[in-house]
């Protein structure tokens, strides 16, 4: 997505200069300016394997006409959210090639301020400012008001989160929770789990419920019923079962939805979610009216004697094209704002 090369800044601009907003993920990095409080323009989504080095894709995105025109080349301050664990000075990302040094990065970017955190931080930041429109609602349930929220997203990886209220504003979890153990509901379940530890010793959740995971429901489903497996991608599973031309990728959707119906549950009764549980990630969007169809719900309200209890808990799809720039965006304003 490109944003018009000669954009109107706003009469609020940032005394100092627009601010760069980063979102990571293991396919692609996305980037945007901040050019005054709120105001986000000018996207882009570069791939990752284009470039050696993600400092590489930043400084590329900076230089272009259009960024440049916009005060990208005097950046001073920028926030990224990036699929993995942030701690420490020095990142190695789980799902891609790159690592850095995020005080290296800023002294080469000439950045005054450089904010890492992950990505599922950002989104959960987010989660307040999406209106009606940005979310949609999948089954029953009522958020409460001043209760904790859950996250879960599948796309590259399976990224959770969530977000605890505290005086007024919110605390966001920095979570690794899409690396617990898989936990099978059903003997078909059984089945695909028995067939990923023939490649993993141990297999996560995110093993499954992921575009890798994808993949490997659909290789474990084709073995059970003693059918060949194609070497398809996952896109590709996606796009025959919602086009209704494969019972055994359409089996492969149902499975991973329900899967995550499991997980979401299991969020929601951790952290006692009363606030609702909210999906991103790029697959279960692209899923659209298959997803409402799907397993997931009864599967999330599945939990035996706390039925009661996650059934009041709503599940909404973020259907917002960017939200994790508005959690970034929010987390850079604050620290910039306790310097």
């Amino acid at each position: 997505m490109s944003a018009p090369s000669s954009p109107v800044l706003p009469t609020s601009a940032f005394a100092d200069g627009p601010r760069l907003l980063a979102d990571v993920g293991g396919t692609n990095a996305r980037f945007a300016l901040e050019v005054a409080a709120g105001h986000i323009t000018l996207v882009e989504v570069l791939p990752c394997a284009d470039y050696p080095s993600l400092s590489a894709a930043l400084q590329a995105y900076l230089a272009l006409p259009h960024i440049a025109a916009a005060g990208g080349q005097a950046v001073r301050h920028a926030v990224i959210a990036i699929a993995n664990p942030v701690d420490g000075d020095f990142l190695s990302m789980t799902n891609h090639h790159w690592s850095f040094s995020i005080r290296a990065m800023r002294e080469e970017c000439g950045f005054t301020t450089l904010d890492v955190v992950n990505d599922f931080t950002a989104l959960a930041r987010s989660l307040p400012q999406l209106s009606n429109e940005q979310k949609h609602q999948v089954g029953a349930g009522t958020a409460r008001p001043n209760t904790a929220i859950g996250l879960i997203g599948a796309g590259t990886g399976l990224g959770v989160s969530g977000l605890i209220p505290s005086h007024g504003g919110w605390i966001a979890l920095q979570s690794e929770g899409g690396h617990v153990s898989f936990a099978p509901f059903n003997e078909v379940e059984v089945s695909i789990l028995q067939f990923a530890w023939r490649e993993y010793e141990h297999v996560s959740a995110e093993r499954l419920i992921s575009g890798d995971g994808l993949e490997l429901i659909y290789r474990a489903l084709a073995d059970r019923a003693g059918v060949p497996a194609e070497a398809l991608p996952a896109a590709e599973i996606t796009r025959r079962a919602l086009a209704g031309e494969s019972q055994l990728c359409d089996d492969v959707i149902e499975a991973f939805c329900c899967m995550l119906g499991t997980v979401a549950g299991n969020v929601a009764v951790t952290l006692g979610a009363l606030g609702g549980i909210y999906i991103g990630g790029g697959i279960v969007p692209r899923l659209g009216a298959r997803f409402d169809r799907s397993g997931f719900r009864a599967r999330f309200e599945r939990k035996g004697r706390f039925a009661n209890y996650v059934s009041q808990v709503p599940t909404f799809v973020i259907t917002a094209q960017y939200p994790a720039f508005l959690g970034a965006s929010a987390i850079l304003s604050e620290k910039l704002a306790s310097l």
